[in-house]
């Protein structure tokens, strides 16, 4: 038996000694093989497995022995830090196993080994990409970060026992996992199940920390970030701090357990929120919270564009200069926007914006509210629910009363309010919009008005709007066609209602309004206008009816005149209104004569019932010589040839006449009634004169 072993090590004696010679080693060879029976090679093989058990444990040895040596390194020099320096607190301490401190596949902990691994590696190369320019934004390289030394963190039998254990210890903890993930050490793959369980049971404890410790979110932060961002339910739990964050702008304050209150910067929480929307599996914590989100960004890309305070832009300079981003503040935002709808599988609305040049549109102060209604209008289509819950959040804001910013965040709720189910919000959005209806600011009156027209469409709430009556007839007298035409929509939607009526104060003032609108350029306007005149003279109350009837007699003139537009629609809007008028006045020949259409008799018989009247209804019909429809005009013309009967012996007389003279002379081609008209006129001018004792003068 000894001969064997000594012929073995011959063997490895032979084949490590350099000045051995080669015809030695085939004889030592041939003495041991032939000698090893079978039994002999079974004690063989049995030593060999027990040696192999015995280098594997030495191999372990080995391994321990060296982490104990770098902790012994680590706490004697006080200087520089060993390599492996940064991990070893985390890697073994006295007394603790790490089989019993690292949680198993079994626990509540988010993730195994496994998949701590995998997310260290898919982590370890992170590069954001800007996708307004497509260049790769870099994260800090590690290599030229400092190596923490010394650094006294809590143990992490703290993740075994953080029931029993104080919630003071969590940021110093999160901080010195920043510190670690940031130096040159390998990373303990069971960093990220740490990170994970601390985020899960501590969620304000761990975003506040780590937005404190790494603002401008550095490389080891945006690892931690992601890491949260690959786990739906630590995400669910960490969104709602790090929104908290964004809402308070330019500065958020909230003490973490052991006592710091330092100041975050809300650009910060936006930073980390655009590393984390960047993770594939974010999908769905984010559409839980995606209103919030939407509206925070929102927030963001509006107030950055109107204001940006020196202390922001210093922060923000810091930021850009590491991860390369956009110059501007609010473009950051609208790229963070971008990533967001996208992740939310708004793809083609973003690219929609881009075509419309939506994007650029937002970035300007004075066109930001145009650029979010186009915005509002293409999510509209595709994300109902999303819209009515950022719809509800905008709705709060505007409650605040915050001067400069609620232009664009009411442009957005005006899109969507259909969105809305007005039984529980509609007191609210009836009270924002009859506050912007009496503001001086042109583009907030207007979107207040489009409000009031979505909800003037349901009967409860317009039932409350008869407060606003008073500011939407003043607003029938603006310069803006637009703001006419939407005041008369929401005075047209609201009476629809049956159980609503047209009070006795709002009604003479209302129709003495709509009068000029019959001759308004505008189609839209001019049928509007005469429809609600119509509406007025049905829906009044009784009391209101008397002094509603001097405007009704005045308008008789101007609804026959009309009912001669080329328009089709406006024609026949007149005569149906001008039907109603004559039931007001309760005048039953000159209602036989509009049924018959027998205008011509119509206009005779108006001027013979009050002969008086003769010289204010010719006034009334002169603006219509000079219209550019030759239907108006002949209408016109024929009407005052029938005024000139009655005319006589009237105090006016002459001065009405050389009046309706010049007007009928303006006619660049004057119809041959028009001419007959002119001659008859001039002869009873001279008359007049003449018995005056002046000489008749030239018109």
């Amino acid at each position: 038996m000894a001969g064997r072993f000594r012929g073995l090590f011959k063997v490895f004696r032979g084949k490590k000694g350099p000045g051995a010679a080669p015809a030695q080693q085939p004889e030592e060879l041939e003495q041991f093989q032939p000698r090893q029976d079978n039994a002999a090679l079974d004690r063989t093989q049995k030593k060999d497995r027990a040696h192999g058990r015995f280098r594997r444990t030495v191999q372990m040895f080995r391994k321990f022995m060296r982490i104990r040596r770098g902790k012994t390194s680590t706490k004697a020099t006080e200087g520089t830090a060993e390599p492996d320096s940064g991990l070893t607190e985390l890697q073994a301490e006295p007394g603790v196993s790490t089989d019993i401190t690292a949680p198993s596949e079994d626990s509540d902990s988010p993730m195994n080994d496994h998949t701590a691994k995998t997310l260290m590696a898919g982590t370890k190369d992170m590069a954001i990409t800007n996708t307004d320019t497509g260049e790769t934004q870099g994260i800090p390289n590690t290599d030229t970060m400092p190596i923490p030394t010394g650094i006294h963190a809590p143990k992490l039998g703290y993740f075994k026992e953080s029931a029993d254990s104080s919630q003071q210890q969590v940021p110093a903890m999160v901080r010195n996992i920043h510190q670690r993930l940031g130096s040159h050490v390998t990373v303990d793959p069971r960093l990220p199940i740490y990170v994970l369980r601390l985020a899960e049971e501590h969620p304000a404890d761990v975003v506040l920390t780590l937005l404190r410790c790494a603002p401008s979110c550095d490389r080891a932060a945006t690892m931690m970030w992601r890491l949260i961002g690959l786990s739906g339910s630590t995400l669910e739990k960490v969104l709602p701090t790090l929104l908290c964050v964004m809402e308070d702008w330019p500065l958020h304050s909230m003490s973490t357990s052991d006592g710091d209150n330092k100041d975050i910067f809300a650009l910060a929480a936006t930073l980390a929120l655009w590393v984390i929307v960047q993770v594939p599996r974010c999908h769905e914590a984010m559409n839980l919270y995606s209103s919030r989100i939407f509206v925070a960004l929102l927030s963001h890309v509006v107030i950055t564009t109107q204001q940006m305070p020196e202390e922001v832009d210093r922060f923000w300079r810091a930021c850009r200069e590491e991860h390369r981003l956009p110059t501007n503040s609010n473009r950051f935002a609208v790229q963070a926007m971008k990533a967001l709808l996208c992740r939310l599988r708004c793809d083609n609305e973003v690219v929609a914006m881009e075509r419309k040049r939506g994007w650029d549109t937002l970035l300007c102060a004075d066109t930001q509210h145009y650029a979010v209604g186009l915005l509002a209008r293409e999510m509209r289509r595709v994300s109902l629910p999303m819209c009515s819950g950022i719809a509800l959040l905008l709705l709060g804001l505007l409650s605040r009363k915050e001067p400069g910013w609620d232009l664009p965040f009411l442009a957005f709720l005006v899109e969507v309010l259909e969105c809305l189910d007005l039984r529980e919000c509609g007191d609210s959005v009836l009270e924002i919009m009859s506050r912007y209806l009496l503001s001086e600011c042109r583009q907030r009156c207007r979107l207040a008005l489009r409000g009031l027209l979505v909800l003037s469409k349901d009967p409860a709430m317009a039932r409350r709007m008869g407060s606003l009556s008073q500011r939407l007839v003043e607003l029938l007298d603006d310069a803006d066609g637009e703001v006419v035409r939407m005041s008369l929509s929401v005075f047209m939607n609201a009476l629809e209602n049956k159980d609503i009526l047209v009070s006795s104060t709002t009604a003479p003032k209302l129709a003495e309004a709509l009068l000029p609108l019959f001759e308004n350029d505008n189609s839209h306007v001019q049928l509007f206008s005469i429809h609600l005149f119509c509406k007025v003279m049905d829906l009044v109350v009784e009391e209101g009816k008397k002094p509603l009837k001097k405007i009704v007699s005045q308008s008789m003139l101007l609804l026959f005149l009309h009912c001669h537009e080329e328009n089709r629609h406006v024609a026949e809007a007149s005569m149906e209104t001008l039907l109603c008028a004559a039931g007001f006045l309760k005048r039953t020949n000159l209602m036989q004569l509009v049924k018959k259409k027998q205008l011509s008799m119509f206009a005779e018989c108006l001027l013979a019932e009050d002969r008086s009247r003769a010289a204010e209804r010719l006034h009334q019909a002169l603006p219509f010589v000079d219209s550019p429809q030759q239907s108006l005009r002949e209408a016109a013309v024929r009407f005052i040839g029938t005024a000139r009967v009655f005319l006589r012996g009237q105090k006016e007389e002459l001065q009405v006449l050389s009046e309706a003279l010049q007007a009928l002379r303006r006619d660049d081609s004057p119809s041959q009634t028009n001419i007959v008209v002119q001659e008859i006129f001039n002869k009873r001018a001279a008359e007049l004169r003449s018995s005056a004792g002046s000489e008749p003068e030239s018109l």
